[in-house]
């Protein structure tokens, strides 16, 4: 079976710089000329944060010249580094990389994220979107056994994520909604105690990225029972999707993405926008990230605005059904 390689040296993603060379579209004009571009890290040092960051700064910087640099600002659930974003000058200086859950959820469940998605932010392009899947503890055979039983016993199926408001949490939800079921929320402090949790047997089952899950699935503990993408994930061509399992449309939101303040130049934006799909269209760039559960994601800045509306508007309704107050 595929490994992931989860080593230090992999998840900070050697080897990407000779994937990254440069292209054509290294701008010749004045942005960024001399000035330093920051690139905010919401998240702590290391991990598949820098992976991107590494990718996107390498990127940036063959293609477009100048220098980029990854600034780690983790704090207060993404919303530190992301609030300075937000308030920075829009010239080019600066840019925020960030996942859906910090654009499309933590402003309903934070009483005060600092920041409006809908205003705040010019959108450059999706990078990345990593896989999510339902994992079970392995007497359960499958999803349909899973919900079967949730049926026919209201409130005693149980299903761990990693916090109330998470990804795991609105997803797993929506699915009880859709299957017209009730289950026991049992929340965490992250995802590697929830997993060990599910492998013993003392929760049923979990929706996880696949980097954790994968050694628990290799040796045994656990057993996937479904992916929530829209298509199979090409490492686990035998895993179906939810979707294919009866809940047409089904799927987890779970991208990665760079954005500026609002009011960048539209010159600046298009740079950005070319450089930042260039970067993640390349293949061998995929192949480094497939291993982490990752697809490449070269979208562009209107398909980002585009998927940011449409996330806010669903997990806006599913905050408010889960009965989420904010924080």
């Amino acid at each position: 079976m595929h490994r992931i390689a989860t080593s230090r040296r992999a998840l900070l993603g050697a080897g990407l710089a000779p994937l990254l060379a440069p292209r054509a579209l290294r701008a010749q004009g004045a942005y960024p000329g001399n000035r330093p571009v920051s690139l905010i890290i919401p998240y702590a040092a290391g991990g598949i944060p820098d992976v991107f960051g590494n990718a996107i700064t390498q990127g940036l910087q063959e293609r477009l010249g100048g220098t980029f640099v990854m600034d780690h600002k983790p704090g207060a659930s993404t919303t530190l580094g992301t609030r300075q974003a937000a308030r920075a000058r829009p010239d080019g200086t600066t840019l925020v990389f960030a996942g859906n859950a910090t654009f499309t959820i933590t402003p309903f469940v934070l009483r005060s994220a600092g920041y409006d998605p809908s205003k705040d932010f010019t959108w450059l392009g999706l990078t990345g979107i990593a896989v999510y899947l339902f994992v079970a503890h392995p007497r359960w055979e499958s999803l349909e056994h899973v919900l079967a039983a949730a049926k026919r016993r209201p409130n005693e199926i149980s299903y761990a994520t990693w916090g109330v408001g998470s990804s795991a949490h609105l997803g797993t939800f929506d699915l009880a909604r859709r299957a017209e079921v009730e289950m026991i929320h049992v929340p965490y402090n992250g995802t590697a105690a929830a997993l060990i949790d599910v492998s013993a047997g003392r929760v049923d089952f979990m929706l996880s990225t696949l980097a954790p899950a994968k050694p628990h699935m290799e040796a045994g503990r656990v057993r996937a029972l479904g992916i929530a993408t829209a298509q199979r994930f090409r490492p686990l061509p035998d895993l179906p999707t939810v979707a294919e399992q009866g809940f047409p449309d089904y799927i987890v939101p779970n991208w990665t993405g760079v954005a500026a303040p609002a009011g960048l130049p539209d010159p600046i934006a298009s740079a950005l926008d070319s450089a930042l799909a260039a970067t993640f269209s390349d293949e061998r760039l995929l192949a480094r990230l497939e291993p982490l559960g990752i697809t490449a994601s070269p979208t562009g800045g209107r398909y980002m605005r585009e998927q940011v509306a449409r996330d806010l508007a669903a997990n806006a309704d599913l905050v408010r059904r889960a009965g989420i107050t904010p924080e």
